[in-house]
């Protein structure tokens, strides 16, 4: 029997045959058919059959003992031949390893080193006014840098114009990180600059951000171009070096032509070495690579010229600009009123959030659809940052394998180009776009927000009705993790949630328990409203308790009016 198999019941009892009426007075005499006797005996049968097989049962019967000692509801065991005794429910308990959480399925899931982004080095070689000599630019062609024309203005200002830019995208994915920006440097420049990040990042991750436009393509050796200090001479920079100087852990990001150089370079590097430090530096090293090793980047005007790190800071625009002309509303729309969207990204009532949180739902329900359950839970529960870099990583590979570019990363990713949810993702936008024009126009209109969570969560019940143990999971489940409004549609989220709960036994190898505080609020908050009076949040609780058991007694008994205190 299952930790769930303990339940909280505020007056309610059970007879030995699960049927609730045998009930408590104010003085704890017993009423109604059974006996106090029997009751007493069943009960005690049934708390040693607990303890006996599962040791994890002391804990959860300790912290709530002591939680309603001080409450006039009764602790009660619901008898196993009625509950939580399905064929799956056996097969779970077969496969079940004993003994303490930190052995058990928890640890087999759960990511255990939170890891934060601490520094950003960001490395501009854009040498404006200057083409590079292995790179043919034919008029009219890309020219944007961070949605700067850099030749609206002198070259000097332009560059800091477009760092400010960049700096101010990637805050908004990682606000609390340290920023230095390097604009067309010299080698000891560079050096320097890594040097300075590591040190403040200590043990946390360090990003690098290689803007290469300006010069060369990378070598067959894995380097990058820099300037000498009169800026007379292209330098190469080895990615060995930078490696050494930037440490571990780090993420880079190479925005150039033949990108995929430098990561072909750094895996053969990795090749070569041996043994467990190199397996955990090379683990420890992730890579984001705009293009191939043969390929240059777009050049048409329709993108502009940083359509990959455009993709992985602006995300949303870039997806609109991209995906208007190819809309049914190309003809009625003006592609420049993408850049007047209102609202902001962390605000989920207006346009632009709401086009924000479906977009996080569709990158995150693909990635968990197609990596193993290892590598989606270092790239995107890790680190907040690494998290966004590789949603938005998803976009650029759609966006660019239009353009004959095929962004690269170490770890690789499978190709989620042709992933059907971004067809989903495309009727959202449409749909809220249409709405653009009259939100524009008139502010005191209210935007209607999109059908998008009601839509998959319909579909998310459709699964429950026809799918089976022998199909894959539903790919609807981090959708569903993730649909906190309207409040109205919480208690039906949750139902379904549970029966997926109740069946499913690949859920603790799966992505069953939301990591994210804001996803995870919200299902834990309508389960303790709702448990008391409704049995099937009982059970959800009941059957998610070994699920969040790490999280302490503190977490479990948390009063509902106290939840902004976070859990």
């Amino acid at each position: 029997m299952a930790l769930g198999d303990l339940v909280v019941l505020n007056t309610i009892g059970c007879n030995k045959d699960g049927n609730n009426h045998n009930m408590t007075d104010g003085n704890g005499s017993v009423n109604g058919n059974g006996t106090s006797g029997n009751q007493k005996a069943a009960r005690l049968s049934i708390s040693d059959e607990i303890v006996s097989r599962r040791a994890q049962g002391d804990a959860v019967f300790a912290c709530v003992a002591s939680a309603s000692s001080n409450a006039t509801s009764s602790i009660v065991y619901l008898p196993p031949k009625v509950y939580l005794r399905d064929l799956n429910h056996d097969a779970f308990e077969a496969s079940a390893l004993s003994g303490p959480s930190e052995s058990g399925l928890v640890s087999k899931w759960r990511m255990k080193d939170r890891m934060k982004t601490g520094s950003v080095a960001l490395v501009l070689c854009l040498n404006i006014g200057v083409d590079p000599p292995d790179v043919i630019k034919i008029s009219p062609c890309a020219r944007m840098e961070c949605w700067i024309d850099p030749f609206s203005m002198a070259a000097g200002k332009a560059i800091d114009a477009i760092g400010k830019a960049l700096e101010k995208q990637y805050t908004r994915w990682q606000p609390r990180a340290r920023y230095k920006l390097a604009a067309d440097p010299p080698v000891e420049e560079v050096k320097k600059l890594c040097n300075h990040c590591r040190k403040n990042a200590k043990s946390e991750r360090v990003l690098f951000h290689y803007n290469g436009h300006g010069v060369p393509k990378p070598t067959a050796n894995g380097e990058i171009w820099l300037f000498n200090k009169s800026y007379t001479q292209y330098i190469p920079l080895s990615i060995y070096e930078l490696e050494s100087w930037l440490g571990t852990p780090s993420i880079y990001v190479f925005d150039c032509s033949a990108a995929g150089m430098i990561v072909n370079a750094f895996i053969e590097r990795q090749e070569w070495g041996s043994g467990v430090s190199s397996a955990t530096a090379m683990k420890d090293c992730i890579l984001l690579a705009a293009c191939g090793a043969d390929e240059i980047l777009p050049q048409s005007p329709e993108f502009p010229a940083d359509i990959f790190t455009s993709c992985l800071t602006t995300p949303i625009q870039i997806a609109l600009r991209w995906f208007c002309p190819r809309s049914l509303l190309r003809d009625s729309l003006d592609p420049n009123l993408i850049d007047s969207i209102p609202g902001k990204q962390n605000e989920r009532k207006t346009l632009l959030g709401e086009l924000n949180w479906i977009f996080t739902a569709v990158t995150d329900t693909i990635a968990w659809n197609v990596l193993p359950r290892e590598l989606f839970q270092r790239l995107f529960r890790q680190d907040l940052l690494v998290a966004s870099l590789f949603r938005n990583f998803l976009l650029a590979e759609r966006i660019m394998r239009t353009a004959n570019c095929s962004p690269l990363s170490f770890p690789l990713l499978p190709p989620t180009h042709q992933h059907p949810m971004w067809d989903a993702w495309d009727m959202a936008a449409e749909i809220c776009l249409s709405q653009l024009p009259t939100l524009l126009n008139d502010p005191n209109v209210e935007f209607q927000p999109s059908p998008f969570f009601t839509e998959q969560l319909t579909a998310f019940e459709v699964w429950l009705e026809h799918g089976s143990e022998r199909k894959k999971p539903p790919e609807q489940l981090p959708i569903v993790l993730q649909f906190l409004h309207p409040r109205e549609l919480w208690n039906t989220r949750n139902i379904l949630f549970g029966r997926q709960q109740h069946w499913e036994c690949w859920k603790h190898s799966q992505c069953s328990w939301p990591k994210n505080r804001a996803m995870r609020e919200p299902l834990a908050f309508t389960m303790t409203c709702w448990a008391p009076t409704n049995v099937k949040m009982g059970l959800l609780w009941c059957r998610l308790i070994p699920e969040c058991i790490h999280m302490g007694p503190a977490w479990l008994l948390k009063s509902p009016n106290r939840r902004k205190q976070g859990f």
